[in-house]
């Protein structure tokens, strides 16, 4: 959510920071400005829309400099507009500055600014903190670094910000808590930016900006204090992504792109961590915690959205391979409910970015609670990983649709190795068994590629209902997961509304909107609940509704009785989710795609949602 890229140094700045946000448009925004310093003085720039719009807005102004920040903006504190599009000035016009984040006494605040003589002309919480920034400095009459730091230390909230000043054309100032920021280092050039996407075709070395920490740049000097004033040791870190993972390459969309690419995603996921012949599972990220595992009485996973729908696969393996109780929690509500934690529990604490602030603020709750915190993240160098005692990383490589596709099978083959893990350590599954179990998650890759080749028939199926309004998505045991993660895709991309539910519950409620014109998916394949499945089925069909089924290949009884039939590879229950998700996730994509929805960057969505 909300995206920030920043430059100082020997290139002319506009296109690196116009190239940025549009790099860092699958984060979610709704308007987007950008200020630089040239020999015409201050030159600001804002636009309601997208970048785009910003372009064209800018196309016969002056854009040269070789300093500038950028911003992409999420509405919280007003409306989408120009007025409160980023950057924000302060009351001289002196400094201006990007911000992702909340101020949450931004009220008192401006209460007090207003009161000393301060103007504002936005909504918004970040037009208040430069307006503070600026009154510090002007009464305590000190230089731009030291004002931040004292500012920051009267505020309440979340942020990472970056400030031009005027009067001083050769440096940057940045600041985090609570929301990513990331710092490219260059030759005599810095970039700064939310995540890596914007900056990985400059620069080969990083620094992650750590919470309550302050960056001075200028071209030639690089300094990092904490707000006690402390000056610390900046930790340089090398990339690994390559700038062909934020390419498109010859696929129409991200999402689409993201959805081919979990054979891989899912191989790079198990790489070096599963030895099928010995039926051994080996995670270095969380061995130091072998043995309390091995006496484990409860787990506890939180996450939101799709990753909550990765914990409850979670929740189904855990209990049946390693026989510990296991509660899926929503990190939202997980805070304000006065959660009953322990020293003895383990917390799984799940985040495609590492950056989400409700998981963030769970994870806390659970630490004062003297619980033991794992992470399970895609990004390297955010922050849950950084505030966990321990986890595993789930290696899916950038993902930049917004509904998230690679990420959720990432995560469900993380949760399934930890699964095995834990049985491993507890001795609740034979040797043979896990043996078994390890061959057959070695070989999901190639059925997922078997499953993609059913893009085709699943467009087909697509056209046929793209114009339903309501959908709902059915399953048992662990395909309930799925039908709720084929739900949310659906009504992410495409707009439609669509609910998922176990299968038995449809005749407590959802069956009175079945119809003639009510797509029902089912997750239908041969396991331990398929008869019971077929019996759902039927109570569908009595009342007109268009069944699309997912069914084992060469499944003959479903595929007589149901509208469309989408085959997948056999498999052991267990690895239902990363097979049956696929079409699902297809379905979703072909149905936006025909209602002409765009697809990587779905409306009022944010790809990391940094605030409450």
């Amino acid at each position: 959510m909300c995206g920030i890229v920043g430059y100082i140094g020997y290139r002319d700045a506009w296109p690196v920071v116009i190239k940025g946000l549009k790099r860092l448009e699958y984060r979610g925004y709704d308007s987007a400005g950008i200020a630089i310093i040239n020999d015409d003085g201050f030159n600001v720039y804002k636009k309601a829309g997208k970048v785009s719009f910003l372009e064209d807005f800018a196309t016969d102004k002056n854009t040269t400099g070789k300093i500038a920040i950028g911003h992409t903006r999420w509405a919280t504190h007003g409306a989408p507009s120009d007025k409160n599009s980023h950057p924000h000035s302060s009351n001289d016009n002196r400094l201006h500055i990007i911000h992702n984040g909340i101020i949450e006494n931004y009220c008192v605040l401006k209460e007090e600014l207003i009161s000393r003589g301060h103007n504002f002309k936005s909504e918004t919480d970040t037009e208040v903190l430069i307006h503070l920034i600026e009154e510090i400095q002007n009464i305590e009459k000190i230089d731009l670094l030291e004002a931040v730091r004292q500012a920051l230390k009267s505020v309440i909230g979340a942020y990472a910000i970056v400030i031009l000043d005027r009067e001083n054309p050769d440096q940057l100032i940045a600041a985090r808590k609570g929301s990513p920021m990331v710092i490219g280092v260059g030759e005599s050039e810095y970039f700064i930016a939310s995540d890596i996407t914007p900056i990985v075709e400059y620069i080969r070395n990083v620094i992650y900006l750590k919470d309550n920490e302050i960056a001075l740049m200028t071209r030639d000097e690089f300094l990092i204090k904490r707000l006690d004033n402390v000056i610390q040791t900046p930790m340089i870190q090398e990339l690994e992504l390559k700038l062909e993972n934020l390419e498109k390459g010859d696929f129409d969309h991200f999402m689409l792109k993201e959805i081919f690419e979990q054979p891989r995603s899912i191989r790079d996921c198990m790489r070096g961590r599963i030895n099928p012949e010995a039926g051994k599972v080996a995670l270095g990220g969380i061995k130091e915690y072998a043995e309390k595992l091995k006496n484990i009485e409860r787990i506890i996973i939180i996450g939101c959205g799709t990753s909550w729908h990765a914990g409850l696969t979670g929740e189904y393996l855990i209990e049946e391979y390693a026989r510990v109780p296991v509660e899926v929690e929503y990190a939202s509500e997980f805070r304000y409910r006065n959660p009953i934690i322990s020293e003895k529990d383990v917390v799984i604490a799940i985040s495609q970015s590492g950056e989400t602030a409700d998981t963030m603020a769970a994870i806390e709750i659970a630490k004062e609670k003297g619980a033991t915190i794992f992470g399970v993240c895609n990004v390297v160098g955010s922050s849950i990983p950084r505030i966990t005692d321990a986890g595993v990383y789930t290696h899916a490589g950038p993902e930049i649709g917004v509904a998230s596709t690679k990420a959720f099978t990432a995560q469900v083959t993380v949760l399934t190795l930890i699964a095995f893990y834990i049985a491993q350590q507890k001795g609740t599954l034979a040797t043979s068994r896990l043996i078994g179990l390890l061959t057959e998650l070695d070989n999901i890759p190639e059925k997922i590629q078997a499953v993609l080749a059913n893009n085709d028939l699943i467009r087909d199926i697509a056209l046929s209902i793209k114009d339903a309004s309501n959908c709902l998505f059915l399953g048992r045991g662990n395909g309930f997961p799925v039908a709720l993660e084929g739900a949310l895709k659906l009504k992410e991309i495409s707009y439609v509304h669509a609910e998922g539910y176990p299968a038995a519950e449809m005749k407590h409620g959802p069956i009175a909107l079945i119809d003639k014109e009510m797509p029902v998916i089912f997750i239908a394949t041969k396991n331990s609940s398929y008869e019971k499945v077929i019996s759902n089925i039927q109570e569908v069909l009595a009342r007109k509704g268009i069944v699309i089924a997912i069914v084992t290949k060469g499944d003959t009884q479903v595929k007589k009785m149901v509208d469309y039939c989408i085959e997948i590879p056999d498999a052991d229950e267990a690895f239902l989710p990363l097979l049956a998700t696929i079409p699902l996730q297809l379905l979703a994509y072909h149905i936006a795609v025909l209602r002409g929805c765009n697809v990587d960057q779905p409306r009022n969505l944010a790809k990391s949602v940094t605030v409450e």
